[in-house]
């Protein structure tokens, strides 16, 4: 470089920065200035308010209000807080292990988790808690329940419920203990030789066991292929996603960005060890709720051709938070940057960060998606997640199945069943026949089930708009009759879906008897995405096919 280009680019240097110095004068001087009216303003409020004022209500009531013109992943975390937001970036608290739901005016146990203190004291799905410690727990919303039933491990607490299907209570003394989810609930072998864990945390760890578990599979079977399964996976810690693509890609290779407000400080996140293996055909399964570090996973793998994504598209989440202390325990889970995975594109789908008429959030449009390059030079697109490269849906239940679960009819006859029954095959074994079936629909009519189609929906509809515009009397025979017709159908429905209900009633009833595992194992056996992935896996020329540039797109460039 000579010396007038030298003093060009010095000069330039300098201007920037005596700008970046000289706007971050003007803020701080913006900042000091707020901040010492809003102090007066919360301190005249005391003096004057006609009322005593709860300063700390206001204060987190203030701070919730100025982060909601951020994005939503910036939040304030007061003490009373701090175990909850422990619980989803660790991956463990202090507690009885098991999740909890609200029905009607109790909150019951809906699957304890195996070894942990409910499981172990005899609580079971279905039971419905009365009492923590004495207090009522009825009528009560599962976050309150919940924050009681946490605590400092090795405390101990009385419990009062009332067992399924009985109509008096029992006291349970249990002892908290550290609960700690699984990064993997299940990992095993699906079909035809194909390797398959599911992860759903990039918690402490998450890299290190599925390294682990991908190498008890590989040695104790001829793997022909493997599929890491990240549906439902919203995330976590950015280095376990790092560590998790190395176990596939070698040592020195870019898998994610990142980028803040300041450029020169954009960290390059890359592989650090040796790749366990490089070879294997590879499989990422994703869906709308596949986020953060499962898209840096599964956008790494698709940038660098070293496997296939097969499922859905993505959530969309393109941005880093880090977590700062605040006074008084208190933090900050702030929004630092915005990460870019090796082809060099950002999969953010909302921006929050420009306006946009009269909303500050609004996905980016189409017409500021760019194109860019995989290592192989396949074409894919930034601004709205992974698109996988094999797409393949879930399955659409029908409207009998859904009220049926949302219903909680599959859950109480899961719970039903496990009275009656004490144990039950395997789940690799384990059928929903036809008696079991039968004993379902009776169990249904018992508990008055009924449902609306849309069809009965729009047929209301139908009704009012000819009482409305006086056909109704011309019409009323016709109505009556179709009234009739689909009320006798849909007396069929069950039957008429009996495939996909005895689905969910098996999954349910697995869960019973083998907890978490059990129900992810048994859910694989008619899972359509995961068949897809097998389908390549174990068709090598297909497989290749999908990660190969095609002529087409070759001439396009």
């Amino acid at each position: 470089m000579n010396k007038i280009s030298f003093r060009i680019v010095l000069f330039f240097v300098l201007l920037t920065t005596y700008n970046i110095v000289r706007a971050q004068d003007k803020n701080n001087f913006e900042l000091s200035k707020n901040i010492e009216i809003y102090i007066d303003v919360l301190r005249q409020l005391n003096l004057n308010y006609a009322d005593d004022i709860n300063p700390g209500d206001l204060n987190k009531t203030a701070i919730d209000a100025m982060l909601d013109k951020l994005d939503p992943y910036t939040v304030y975390i007061p003490e009373s807080q701090i175990e909850d937001f422990e619980l989803m970036t660790k991956g463990e608290y202090g507690g009885i292990g098991s999740l909890i739901q609200k029905q009607g005016e109790y909150v019951v146990i809906t699957d304890p988790y195996e070894g942990f203190p409910a499981q172990k004291a005899g609580l079971r799905p279905g039971d419905k808690i009365i009492e923590v410690d004495g207090e009522s727990a009825v009528g009560k919303n599962s976050a309150v329940v919940s924050e009681k039933l946490k605590g400092t491990p090795g405390t101990s607490l009385t419990l009062t419920v009332q067992p399924f299907g009985d109509s008096t209570n029992k006291q349970v003394e249990i002892v908290r203990q550290k609960v700690k989810i699984p990064n993997i609930p299940y990992y095993g072998i699906v079909s035809n030789n194909i390797g398959y864990i599911a992860l759903s945390q990039f918690n402490p760890n998450a890299a290190s066991e599925v390294k682990k578990a991908f190498l008890d599979l590989k040695s104790n079977n001829d793997l022909k292929g493997m599929i890491i399964d990240l549906r439902g996976n919203g995330g976590g810690l950015l280095s376990e996603a790092v560590g998790i693509v190395n176990i596939f890609v070698p040592k020195g290779q870019t898998v994610v960005t990142t980028k803040g407000k300041i450029s020169a400080e954009a960290m390059v996140h890359r592989t650090r060890n040796s790749a366990v293996n490089t070879k294997i055909p590879l499989a990422v399964l994703v869906n709308d709720n596949s986020a953060s570090a499962s898209e840096i996973v599964a956008g790494a793998i698709q940038d660098l051709d070293r496997g296939i994504i097969v499922g859905e598209r993505t959530f969309g989440k393109g941005l880093v938070q880090n977590v700062l202390p605040l006074p008084f325990n208190a933090k900050l889970k702030v929004t630092i940057a915005k990460y870019y995975i090796p082809s060099g594109r950002c999969i953010q789908a909302i921006d929050y960060f420009h306006e946009n008429g009269n909303s500050k959030a609004a996905v980016v449009p189409d017409s500021l998606i760019s194109s860019f390059k995989t290592r192989a030079g396949r074409t894919v697109y930034d601004g709205g997640g992974i698109e996988p490269d094999i797409k393949a849906e879930r399955k659409d239940f029908s409207q009998i199945t859904a009220d049926l679960y949302a219903g909680n009819y599959i859950f109480n006859y899961a719970n039903h069943f496990a009275r009656e029954h004490l144990e039950i095959l395997p789940p690799d074994q384990f059928e929903i026949d036809d008696t079991t079936f039968e004993d379902f629909k009776k169990f249904i009519t018992d508990q008055d089930f009924d449902y609306s189609t849309e069809t009965e929906s729009l047929l209301k509809d139908l009704k009012g708009s000819t009482e409305r515009e006086k056909y109704y009397d011309a019409l009323k025979e016709q109505l009556d009759e179709l009234s009739l017709i689909l009320a006798e159908e849909k007396k069929q429905d069950i039957d008429k879906y009996k495939d996909e209900i005895k689905e969910l009633l098996l999954v349910e009833i697995v869960s019973r008897y083998y907890f978490q595992k059990g129900r992810i194992e048994v859910a694989l056996k008619d899972d359509p995405i995961t068949a897809k992935a097998v389908e390549y896996l174990t068709q090598p020329a297909e497989y290749a096919s999908v990660l190969k540039v095609s002529t087409s797109e070759n001439r396009n460039e």
